[in-house]
């Protein structure tokens, strides 16, 4: 309670007569509006002012009609400071101020100027501490601002603070020590963060819908026909996602492209003759007793670099506004600077940038002209839509004036998200990339950043275009994918490589394909040479996994009751064989495709999981990984600590840290897994 003492000692103090030096300042503030006023040059109206929302209607009701009511002169004195606080705010909208970091002050000649953003950064201190909850006495004693500041503070409040008198002082420090701790619970609860809504940022990655492959009899179906897949795109958002504190979108989640993310030491082919070779592993499965894994391991041929041709390359850059973030084009020019620095001398590169319009920032370029290159990397910046499909036509227009014949002849497209100038439907993009696709030019897609992302186009547009999609998410995935991976990333060795599995009804009942849910074919396509699939780059490794029911096994699905079209063991050729692969594929430069194909008998079974090579058991724990993040039934039970089990056993070489990486990505998701319980 304030005694009548104290009241009486507040009444009767005199106030202070205005200082020469606060007059001065209020008087330049007033010539300095009234020159802006009839300033020739400004511009009519003035600018969007702020009203006193609702936030500030709330703040200044609660105070009045709070327990601070009871006590008139104390409440006179909060107000203050709330009342300051409230005409600051509303000031910000006054032609005083025209932005965060510019203020107006006085030059000599009268005319308005911009005051340094540090005096504002000091004047802004000066306003938070008058609006601050701190007992008012020691406000009063603080020594007073430089001159810098309190001119700063002039122009922008028009009002000085003026250091209170001694009584005065003494007065309000007495009631500040009485009300303090009551006071400042108040205005801690008026003024408390959770009242101010925070912007929350709009997530419009796009991604494609898909479903796990189903379990398939083979008495019914028995032939599974699917494209490679050798992206990596789905590994390193999963992993982004997982190191943001976030379990990943199960449609984020394709299986293939987290096992194809690591390199295996599969046995490759003796010469170029023979594009890649083919091993298949059979073994039992780790999270099913009833069921085997067909491992299908497939390694490409690794050009040597005495043996790699010349390469053209045009950097396709998505300079729009979107992309003015440091996990972006900042990231994106690291990125490219780290490509530009791989190639060889005789090598060719040009710039083409979308936004409003596609305009070229580099005509071809010999890489030997290093300095020039970069320079225009660097000059790179953002603003603008996404006219994509306009951008496009030209990378691919630079890309045939500097054609290398027998070289390599690739647009490199690098972008956050959408065309949303021009065609952006998919499907119109997806027959404009199939259209110069026969020009001999390929296209890889490299993703960059978060909540804007089209996954679901980067995939249509890069497996139309004979090329690749990866998501760069730091600087170590850029040197992955564009210096560790060059080649594989650079220097295709087959186009249009299709695998097709047939299994044998009588050794196997069922099988489900592990992943590959958007590269399913039809069988019919297998032998259609003008049906497009993916491509393997020098040195690419390929691996598909299918999960088996041997006969007489526990089957998922009942026999049909009718129509079991076999006949005995004796009159089956190969009866002995699990299943019959077959891979089609195009030289890079033709349009007839050749056959490879592979037996898959019991010489190629292990007898325990544990029996089987490093890679296959590694990538067998990553595959149960991405079905685990997937949450599909077939791990349901199998836990993480089972894959890490798995994983570390299997960990092997790991001269890069992928392996040790991906061992941390298991236990994030475990930690956030048992954080949803």
């Amino acid at each position: 309670m304030v005694d009548d003492n104290e009241l009486d000692m507040l009444r009767n103090i005199s106030l202070p007569l205005p200082r020469a030096d606060a007059k001065a300042r209020a008087l330049a503030a007033a010539m300095a509006a009234y020159d802006l006023e009839k300033n020739p040059a400004a511009t009519q109206g003035s600018g969007k002012g702020h009203r006193l929302t609702g936030r500030a209607q709330k703040l200044w009701r609660d105070i009045m009609q709070k327990k601070l009511i009871a006590a008139p002169a104390l409440a006179g004195l909060v107000a203050l400071p709330i009342a300051g606080y409230a005409t600051f705010y509303l000031m910000e909208g006054t032609p005083f101020n025209f932005g965060a970091d510019k203020e107006i002050a006085q030059t000599p000649s009268g005319r308005a100027k911009e005051a340094p953003a540090s005096a504002l950064k000091k004047a802004d201190a000066e306003v938070a501490q008058v609006a601050s909850p701190e007992p008012l006495a020691s406000q009063a004693a603080k020594p007073e601002a430089d001159a810098a500041t309190q001119e700063a503070v002039a122009m922008n409040e028009a009002a000085p603070a003026m250091p209170a008198p001694a009584p005065l002082a003494d007065a309000a420090s007495q009631m500040s020590r009485m009300a303090a701790p009551d006071l400042t619970t108040q205005l801690q609860g008026l003024i408390a963060p959770s009242d101010i809504p925070m912007p929350q940022a709009e997530n419009r990655d796009r991604v494609e819908e898909f479903k796990a492959n189903p379990v398939r009899s083979v008495l019914e179906d028995p032939v599974s026909t699917f494209s490679v897949d050798v992206d990596t795109a789905s590994y390193s958002f999963v992993r982004r996602s997982l190191k943001e504190g976030v379990l990943p979108q199960a449609d984020t989640v394709r299986v293939e492209e987290l096992v194809n993310y690591f390199p295996y030491d599969w046995k490759g082919p003796d010469n170029a003759s023979t594009p890649f070779n083919t091993t298949v592993s059979v073994m039992p499965t780790p999270w099913n007793e009833h069921t085997k894994l067909m491992h299908v391991a497939i390694k490409g041929y690794e050009v040597k670099p005495v043996e790699q041709p010349k390469a053209n390359l045009v950097f396709l850059i998505d300079v729009s506004g979107s992309m003015d973030e440091p996990d972006k084009l900042p990231l994106l020019r690291s990125a490219f600077r780290l490509l530009v620095n791989k190639l060889s001398p005789d090598d060719t590169v040009s710039i083409v940038t979308y936004a409003g319009d596609a305009g070229t920032v580099l005509e071809p370029t010999k890489a030997s002209d290093r300095t020039k290159i970069l320079q225009a990397i660097d000059t790179l910046t953002p603003g603008g839509s996404t006219a994509g499909e306009a951008g496009i036509r030209e990378a691919y227009r630079l890309a045939q004036k500097s054609f290398v014949k027998d070289g390599v002849n690739r647009v490199m497209l690098a972008t956050d998200g959408d065309f949303n100038v021009g065609q952006s439907d998919d499907e119109d993009l997806k027959r404009l990339i199939e259209e110069k696709r026969k020009s001999g030019v390929f296209l890889s897609v490299f993703g960059f950043g978060r909540g804007n992302l089209n996954d679901q186009m980067m995939q249509t547009i890069a497996q139309n275009g004979n090329g690749t999609a990866a998501y760069i998410d730091t600087l170590a995935e850029a040197e992955k994918v564009l210096v560790e991976d060059a080649s594989s990333t650079l220097f295709t060795i087959a186009k249009d490589v299709k695998i097709q599995v047939e299994f044998n009804p009588q050794a196997v009942s069922e099988y489900r394909l592990i992943g590959y849910e958007t590269r399913a074919l039809n069988r019919e396509d297998f032998n259609n040479d003008r049906v497009d699939a993916g491509e393997i780059g020098s040195g690419h490794s390929v691996t598909a996994i299918y999960e088996i029911t041997p006969k007489g096994a526990p089957q998922q699905i009942d026999d049909l009751r009718y129509g079991e079209a076999t006949a005995g063991n004796g009159g089956v050729s190969n009866a002995d064989e699990y299943a019959f692969v077959k891979i089609r594929y195009k030289a890079p430069d033709d349009d007839t495709s050749k056959l490879m194909s592979t037996p898959v008998t019991k010489a190629n079974e292990v007898a325990s999981f544990d029996g089987a090579g490093t890679d296959q058991r590694f990538s067998i724990a990553v595959a149960a990984f991405g079905q685990k993040l997937r949450n599909e039934d077939t791990t349901a039970k199998f836990g993480f600590d089972k894959i890490t089990e798995i994983a570390t056993a299997a960990r092997g070489s790991d001269p890069f840290g992928y392996r040790a990486e991906f061992l941390s990505l298991v236990r994030l998701a475990s930690a956030l897994e048992d954080a949803k319980r």
